[in-house]
């Protein structure tokens, strides 16, 4: 690697180990904790690449990057930030960065990015970059906000699509934030000026639905909630309006945003989802992880809805590392939504600063008890598998016992899935589904209430 690399960081910590790094690497470098050095070395025509923090003492490593793209169009820029939100990734992409990184961030990825940045000769932008989208409600209340890889690698496609005109699929279980990622998509495009209408199974059913939802998108943005969830009549319907929507010739038609929790590649298969739809929607795919899988995000999420909670409510509490242990080891069936609900019922219910790992366990009593990233193997009688995730639960109590009230626990865990797959297996029948099961129709109604499970009636195909 060859160059010379200006770093701009308030942390000494992070200047030496740069410093460092890049000199072994074989680049110059010149380290700087001020926002104006690091202008004026770029105004002298110093430096191949630049490595910036955001937040510094005496400026804004974001708010600089137009300055910097229209004094040196070919200086290749990376951000690095502890600001952990889609708002960051996306203002760094709209202001010409050449990449961004979270903090912490992991140093032989950074040096890989760095050679890169030096190696390819960026071409010169015309004109000033565009100038950051102002947020809505102020970023710091944006729940969309993680390190992990995954949802940095979210944050960076969705900055890379916003201003396409290209179909969105948004996957994901729920409550991971299949809506947050959708709406984020609309108030960071270009169209954030245009209507944002979020279209359910019953109005695209309407006789008229497919006219008015276009009439009302306009050139905005038209969500398709939940597409897996249509009827084969609705899903022809869509189809007819996507076609339409194509032929509008001089007319703009929305961009379309489609949310989906299941994999529609498998109701494709067993021809429940036509393929021609899903080619048409399937543009570009984002999955949004489970809570479950991007475990260090916990922390950040958790504090953030203290934080939220504790301002509406006047108290202020943080997680004691038992506690947040505790919340680490948890699976989260119900994903970010869960944990926000969990955290502002501590705020609510708790008093004190401190929220103890008692406290959280008293919390938790009456979750399932979902444990870890753990899947069942293809070998892996089901038995087996609940037996392995039950002892990871005690264990991870140490000499402890769980909470009270487990037996019901695991029961509503096994339950709630295997009713949604027998409904599904029945196409929303509700007295195939009880015959199914074996079980009276009204318990089946009650339980469907009790659980809070939601029908879609839809002719099953075979």
């Amino acid at each position: 690697m060859d160059g010379t690399v200006l770093v701009a960081d308030d942390d000494r910590t992070i200047r030496t180990v740069l410093t460092q790094a890049l000199t072994r690497a074989g680049c110059k470098v010149h380290a700087t904790a001020s926002m104006a050095t690091l202008m004026r070395w770029v105004e002298e025509g110093k430096g191949d690449l630049v490595i910036t923090d955001v937040v510094m003492p005496d400026g804004n490593g974001l708010k600089a990057l137009p300055k910097i793209g229209a004094q040196r169009p070919g200086l290749p820029v990376i951000v690095i930030s502890a600001q952990n939100t889609i708002v960051t990734a996306i203002r760094a992409a709209e202001s010409a960065a050449f990449d961004y990184l979270p903090k912490p961030f992991d140093l032989p990825d950074l040096m890989k990015r760095s050679a890169k940045a030096l190696e390819q000769a960026r071409k010169p932008t015309r004109g000033l970059p565009p100038e950051p989208v102002p947020v809505a409600g102020g970023g710091d209340d944006l729940p969309l906000l993680g390190r992990s890889a995954a949802m940095q690698a979210l944050f960076r496609l969705v900055a890379r699509v916003m201003n396409s005109d290209l179909p969105v699929l948004i996957t994901g279980e729920n409550g991971t934030g299949k809506s947050l990622v959708a709406r984020a998509i609309h108030d960071f495009s270009d169209r954030r000026s245009g209507p944002f209408v979020v279209a359910q199974a019953d109005d695209l059913a309407a006789p008229e639905g497919a006219a008015s939802l276009l009439a009302r998108a306009g050139g905005g943005t038209l969500l398709l909630d939940e597409i897996a969830d249509l009827t084969p009549e609705t899903q022809a319907r869509l189809v007819r309006m996507l076609d339409h929507a194509e032929a509008m010739g001089d007319k703009s038609p929305p961009r379309f945003l489609a949310t989906c929790q299941t994999d529609l590649s498998a109701r494709i298969a067993a021809g429940s989802f036509r393929q021609d739809l899903f080619y048409r929607l399937g543009g570009v795919t984002i999955p949004v992880p489970p809570l479950r899988e991007r475990v260090e995000d916990i922390a950040l999420l958790a504090g953030h809805f203290l934080a939220r909670h504790g301002r509406d409510h006047g108290q202020a509490r943080q997680l004691a590392p038992e506690a947040l242990a505790l919340l680490q080891a948890y699976g989260w069936p119900g994903n970010v939504r869960q944990l926000e609900t969990l955290m502002k019922r501590l705020v609510v219910t708790g008093s004190g600063p401190e929220i103890g790992r008692a406290e959280v366990e008293a919390a938790l009593a009456g979750q399932p008890v979902a444990m870890g990233a753990g899947g069942l193997g293809a070998d892996e009688p089901l038995g087996g598998s609940v037996a392995r995730h039950l002892q990871r639960y005690f264990d991870l109590h140490g000499e402890a016992l769980p909470p009270p009230g487990l037996y019901d626990r695991v029961l509503r865990e096994i339950e709630v899935p295997l009713i949604e797959i027998a409904l599904d297996a029945t196409g929303g029948n509700q007295a195939k589904c009880a015959d199914l099961l074996g079980i009276n129709r009204n318990t089946l109604r009650k339980k469907l209430s009790d659980l809070d499970i939601r029908v879609t009636r839809r002719r099953k195909l075979m």
